[in-house]
């Protein structure tokens, strides 16, 4: 089994690496995480002068809507990938927000004082960090007392056909090894109470988990293709693993379940997530 350090350098080069996907195909998914996005920031009574920090950060949501809200406060954008962050910083300058930084760093080995945020949030990486314990022990002692934590996770591949469309015919060409379910995936923390068991032994009070249903819309079934073979790093990393001829049978039946989605002239999959909420 990988060290959590390999596993950290094998995550910094995949994220690396889908940098440019993420980048090239932001505004669809920020209209598809958008909920989540609301749903995460109404649950942190964010201030004016709001000390903020954001886990995971890619391309910089929800740090960026948080530093539009803070206007007198700050924000600092954490991720592994300087890829990713890089990509947040263009997001912010093109956006005029001024009052971020970035930091490459680990989440389980933050470079910050006790005590130093208002609030923290993490859309979407909390299944990808190899100790959940430890991370979730540094986000409490970062965190102000009263501070809020609040994160966002996928519940099951079957309540997200938005991925399960994809890697359904992915599995119809090549034999995929099943995840490591105490090792860093996608679907890692589906299970309700999952995040909320690690806020509560990490000392966090007044948990709170719901669902946030999302859409992912495109114009077309080979719109959907093209972004999801290029930005979802679970299918990304399947399709690294067959030949050309494979990947366009695989093509030819993601676009063709994906018509099935079709109505009002776009291509609209459902999907589900869980944001998890706990005070300092």
């Amino acid at each position: 089994m990988p060290s959590h350090d390999e596993i950290r350098e094998a995550q910094r080069a995949a994220w690396a690496g889908l940098s440019a996907g993420w980048e090239k195909w932001d505004p669809v998914i920020m209209d598809q995480l958008g909920p989540v996005t609301t749903a995460m920031i109404e649950r942190l009574d964010i201030a004016d002068d709001q000390r903020h920090l954001d886990i995971a950060s890619g391309t910089g949501e929800p740090g960026l809507t948080v530093a539009g809200l803070a206007p007198r406060g700050h924000v600092v954008l954490t991720d592994l990938s300087a890829e990713m962050l890089a990509v947040a910083t263009r997001r912010a300058r093109a956006q005029g927000i001024a009052n971020v930084e970035a930091r490459v760093c680990s989440a389980d080995d933050l470079p910050f004082a006790d005590a130093t945020f208002d609030s923290v949030s993490v859309r979407f990486g909390y299944m990808f960090l190899p100790d959940l314990a430890s991370a979730t022990a540094e986000f409490r002692r970062v965190l102000t007392p009263g501070g809020r934590l609040c994160s966002s996770v996928w519940v099951r591949p079957e309540e997200n056909p938005w991925t399960s469309i994809v890697m359904d015919a992915i599995a119809a060409e090549v034999v995929l090894t099943p995840p490591d379910p105490d090792g860093p995936s996608m679907f890692r923390c589906a299970a309700p109470g999952c995040v909320g068991d690690l806020y509560e032994v990490a000392g966090l009070r007044d948990v709170d988990e719901w669902d946030v249903r999302v859409e992912l819309v495109t114009r077309s079934p080979e719109e959907y293709w093209a972004m999801i073979s290029e930005h979802v790093s679970l299918a990304v990393a399947a399709l690294a693993q067959v030949d050309g001829p494979a990947r366009e049978r695989i093509a030819t039946a993601v676009i063709a379940r994906a018509g099935a989605h079709e109505a009002d002239g776009a291509v609209r999959i459902p999907g589900v997530a869980r944001c998890i909420v706990g005070t300092a």
